[in-house]
C-alpha cells in the first residue's frame, strides 16, 4: 500500500514537472503573439538566416560578431561560435522554426525583422544571448519580449561567459571605426534643440535622443547631469567633418532610439 502511495506521489511529481517544463512561463521569451513555421535553408551568421523560399531574414535583440566585418582581416571573435549555435538550434529542430514578425519589417538591406522559436517555444535570439554569442540590442518600438532577451545577455555577462569572457565595453575615446560599439564613460555637456537631446560622452561621442523618442526617454534624461556615468551600446557613424576638433564638435554620433541601450551606472 505504501509503495502504490510512493508510486503515485511519484506520479504526481512527474507531472508536475512536466506541466512546469512546459508551462510558458519557463519557455526562454516566448513569443508575444501567433507564429508562423517556415523552413530554413542556411545559416548566414549568427543573427542573419535564409529560408527556403528565397527570403532573408535579421534576428531581432541581438547583434552578433560579425563574419567579415569591414575594416577587419578575418572575422570579429566569436562570430564563428554564434553561427554555429544557430545553426545548431535550427538543426536540432528539423530545419524548421517558428517566426514572429516584427516592425518595420525589413531593415535597409531587404532582411525580414523577426524573432525565431523552437519547437518549445524557446525564443533563439534570447538562447544565443545567454551563450554570450551577441550583443542584446532594441529599437522603437521595442518588441515585448525585449526585457527578457536583455536579461538573458545579463546572465551571459554575470557568468562571463562567451564574448563575456574577454574584453569588456569600451570607450569613446578609443572609437576608431563605425560600426556596433558597447561603450562605457562619462557625461559631459547636455544640450536640447529641435533635433533632440544631444549627450556629449568623453569629449569623442555625442548620443541623439531625437524628437520623436524623447517621450520614452524622458524618465532616463530627467537623471542626465555632467559627471554620470553611463553605459551606452548601439551603431555609431562618422559625423560630418571628419577629425574632432575644437569648434567643429565631437567626431563619432550614436543615434538612440530605445531606452534599453542606454543605463545609468552611478
Amino acid at each position: 500500500m505504501g509503495g502504490c502511495r510512493s508510486m503515485k506521489k511519484a506520479s504526481l511529481m512527474g507531472a508536475f514537472f512536466i506541466a512546469l517544463l512546459f508551462h510558458p512561463a519557463s519557455r526562454a521569451c516566448p513569443a508575444p503573439g501567433p507564429t508562423r513555421t517556415v523552413d530554413v535553408a542556411r545559416i548566414v551568421d549568427g543573427d542573419t538566416l535564409r529560408l527556403r523560399d528565397g527570403r532573408s531574414l535579421r534576428l531581432i535583440g541581438i547583434n552578433a560578431p560579425e563574419l567579415d566585418p569591414r575594416g577587419r582581416s578575418g572575422p570579429e571573435p566569436y562570430a564563428q561560435a554564434a553561427r554555429q549555435r544557430l545553426d545548431e538550434l535550427v538543426t536540432a529542430n528539423g530545419g524548421r522554426v517558428a517566426l514572429y514578425p516584427q516592425r518595420p519589417e525589413k531593415d535597409r538591406y531587404g532582411r525580414s525583422l523577426v524573432h525565431l522559436f523552437d519547437a518549445q517555444g524557446n525564443n533563439l535570439e534570447a538562447q544565443l544571448l545567454a551563450a554570450g554569442l551577441g550583443h542584446f540590442v532594441a529599437f522603437a518600438p521595442a518588441s515585448a519580449i525585449a526585457p527578457c532577451q536583455q536579461a538573458s545577455e545579463r546572465r551571459a555577462r554575470e557568468a562571463a561567459v562567451g564574448l563575456w569572457a574577454g574584453a569588456g565595453p569600451g570607450t569613446a575615446k578609443a572609437l576608431g571605426r563605425s560600426g556596433f560599439a558597447l561603450l562605457q564613460g562619462r557625461i559631459g555637456s547636455l544640450q536640447r534643440n529641435a533635433g533632440g537631446v544631444w549627450l556629449e560622452l568623453d569629449e569623442a561621442l555625442v548620443l541623439r535622443v531625437p524628437p520623436e523618442h524623447l517621450e520614452i526617454f524622458a524618465p532616463l534624461l530627467a537623471e542626465a547631469a555632467p559627471g554620470r556615468r553611463v553605459e551606452v551600446r548601439g551603431w555609431v557613424v562618422e559625423r560630418r567633418g571628419g577629425q574632432a576638433s575644437e569648434g567643429r564638435g565631437r567626431r563619432w554620433l550614436l543615434t538612440l532610439s530605445d531606452p534599453l541601450m542606454l543605463s545609468w551606472l552611478d
